[in-house]
């Protein structure tokens, strides 16, 4: 297969790739039960996904009609992902955390008619909405992770129908037979669908007031594909290690371009705890992930390297050997210190995510380059892109053929980026979309008249073309002194460090900048139990550990000028989470909800004064440098 081969559209996808790749696993994941591994090979795949189908068929499901998937990731979501697409339907996907204000306002707002629940307490979520959702005309159920049996719909409920999945055994028809009925329908329906035709609504997790749609057709997700392909290193024998939620455009990426080179989808067990834990049975050569989980491993490490005397010393010493190493710059009278190494620690790294990890592709938020060096001294390549829903999930992408460490890549092939006068990161080409549903004011908001999307990113490309992204435009903070101040640059600064879970800056029309910092618990823990003292709970009102975190203050202030440096914090009880509504389900920080929800603590903040947390005199402060970040 050439690199750049792909199907016209999703729709014949799976029909596509099994045609190619045949009896190869395509799917792997964990039996109904939790036990062995199964496979689905591209054939099964395919007859999977036509008798998801067929039933989409037989509820009366028409070309464009909305169609949403509201579940975890699973084996199933893909079936009725590429099910959606072969009838011809638009997939709407909701991500199964969200409230019921956001999925009445994601399933209403998009006209969907059908939702596909993954459980009990899903359809009982869409049931006690469902005199506000008048469209709705059926709702089918999946598979239940931990009975591992179709649900059925409760007798009150007629217009709902269990979805099953498809035989273990393919559907074998005589050559000669021809094909008819919703079979032969449903293949038309595929085979018709045009690049230009709508593929998906996406509703963006915005970090204020309600999500908008945007509309993606079958051309801008195919023109990511053609450029990336032949970037990404893939194919027959490779798995994906898939975590991810779905209903997030880079997860479905990773799905579509694991598919088109014959790779195999490796679907976590549905629990995220395990992750980590499982990732040494699944064995993946690829894993796409958010920063969390490298940031966790490396916390990890390190935490068990400061359990015994000079550990810490000997770890900071052996990533500067394995950097010096995946530099190919290891000097000769180094490597019996990099053997050494490799024993002690880069192998046991690579056997905790399963011994074939390949590479690691990471987006949605800035990773640590601190994080970054320890996967490369391990062995793992990291390659951070960036991108927004709006340019169909990519805009720039470091890969094995272009890497530079601490940006975000070069755009992609089709894919133009200019830096406007304010610094706002601007991108045109066939990926960006045509607009966002039902919003005209918002599309013109976004789109200007030549097509160039307004990312709201601020940043910067360098003479060989890389990007790199310092923070979001409508973040910026101006302080009543005049100074514009851009947080992401500390709070990235603050979050270095592995007991800091979280950070928000806040100062606008303010004198100085102040912050709410939140705490990684385990690794608090950690550290009380190295250092034999019991702390207080909870842990944010005990003064040693104020005291730990005013020296994290003090070491991120050190590299920023005056006005920028954080002069007080104050340590929050609890992180945020996606359910109390401080992040995003993309996890992304919801700014206005934090300061809105802290606003007291924040004026008590200022009306202590001004304690300032300086860097220590011999510390010289230096401009900020550029943080890679992929929102």
């Amino acid at each position: 297969m050439q690199p750049t081969e792909r199907p016209e559209t999703l729709a014949v996808l799976t029909e596509w790739a099994a045609d190619r790749h045949g009896k190869l696993p395509a799917l792997r994941f964990r039996s109904a039960a939790g036990g062995t591994w199964e496979e689905v090979s591209y054939e099964q795949l395919r007859e999977r996904v036509r008798g998801f189908g067929q039933k989409l068929l037989a509820l009366g499901v028409r070309p464009d009609d909305r169609v949403a998937i509201l579940a975890e990731t699973r084996p199933e979501w893909t079936y009725a992902h590429f099910a959606v697409f072969a009838a011809g339907a638009v997939v709407v996907p909701v991500y199964p955390t969200a409230g019921d204000e956001e999925v009445e306002w994601v399933i209403g707002d998009s006209g969907t008619s059908v939702v596909i629940c993954e459980n009990a307490a899903q359809a009982a979520k869409i049931e006690r909405l469902r005199q506000r959702l008048p469209g709705v005309r059926h709702m089918l159920l999946i598979t239940d992770r931990e009975e591992g049996t179709p649900l059925e719909a409760p007798p009150e409920a007629p217009s709902q129908a269990p979805l099953e999945a498809a035989p273990e055994a393919p559907l074998e028809a005589a050559p000669e037979a021809p094909l008819n009925g919703p079979l032969e329908t449903l293949l038309d329906r595929a085979r018709t669908r045009a690049p230009a035709d709508l593929a998906t609504i996406i509703y963006t997790s915005g970090t204020t007031g309600l999500p908008k749609g945007c509309l993606l057709t079958h051309g801008n997700l195919g023109a990511v594909q053609s450029a990336t392909l032949p970037l990404i290193q893939g194919g027959p024998g490779d798995s994906t290690y898939l975590y991810l939620p779905l209903a997030h455009l880079l997860a479905q990426l990773i799905e579509f371009t694991t598919l088109i080179e014959g790779g195999e989808l490796c679907f976590f067990g549905g629990r995220i705890e395990n992750v980590v834990a499982e990732l040494a049975e699944a064995r993946p050569t690829h894993l796409p992930s958010v920063p969390r989980l490298f940031e966790k491993v490396y916390s990890v490490v390190l935490s068990l390297a400061e359990s015994q005397d000079g550990g810490r010393e000997r770890f900071e010493e052996a990533v500067r050997i394995g950097v010096l190493a995946a530099d190919g710059v290891l000097p000769p009278d180094l490597r019996e210190a990099y053997e050494a190494a490799d024993k002690a620690l880069y192998g046991l790294v690579r056997q905790a995510l399963g011994g074939r990890v390949r590479w690691a592709l990471t987006g949605g938020a800035p990773i640590a380059p601190h994080v970054v060096d320890f996967l490369r001294a391990c062995g793992i390549a990291v390659y951070e892109g960036y991108g927004m829903t709006e340019s169909a999930g990519v805009i720039s992408l470091n890969h094995p053929g272009a890497v530079r460490y601490g940006t975000v890549g070069r755009p992609i092939e089709g894919c133009e980026v200019r830096i406007a006068d304010d610094g706002e990161v601007l991108a045109r080409g066939e990926m960006v979309f045509p607009g966002y549903h039902a919003d005209p004011a918002a599309t013109r908001d976004a789109l200007d008249g030549e097509g160039w999307l307004h990312t709201g990113d601020l940043g910067a490309l360098d003479a060989d073309g890389y990007l790199s992204i310092t923070g979001r435009k409508k973040d910026l903070i101006i302080t009543s002194g005049g100074k514009n101040l851009t947080p992401s640059l500390i709070e990235l600064a603050l979050q270095r460090s592995r007991f800091v879970s979280r950070a928000v800056m806040v100062g606008d029309q303010r004198p100085y900048p102040v912050a709410l910092i939140t705490l990684d618990a385990e690794e608090i823990s950690g550290w009380a139990g190295r250092e034999g003292v019991t702390l207080t709970e909870p842990p944010s009102r005990d003064p040693l550990v104020r005291a730990l975190v005013e020296e994290v203050v003090q070491a991120a202030n050190a590299t920023f000028s005056r006005p920028a440096r954080i002069r007080d914090f104050a340590l929050l009880d609890e992180d945020f989470t996606v359910e109390d509504g401080l992040l995003t389900p993309s996890l992304k920080v919801r700014r206005r909800a934090v300061t809105e929800r802290y606003a007291g603590l924040v004026e008590r903040l200022y009306e202590k004064g001004e304690p300032s947390p300086e860097p220590s005199p011999e510390t010289s402060p230096t401009a900020p440098p550029p943080a890679a970040a992929a929102p």
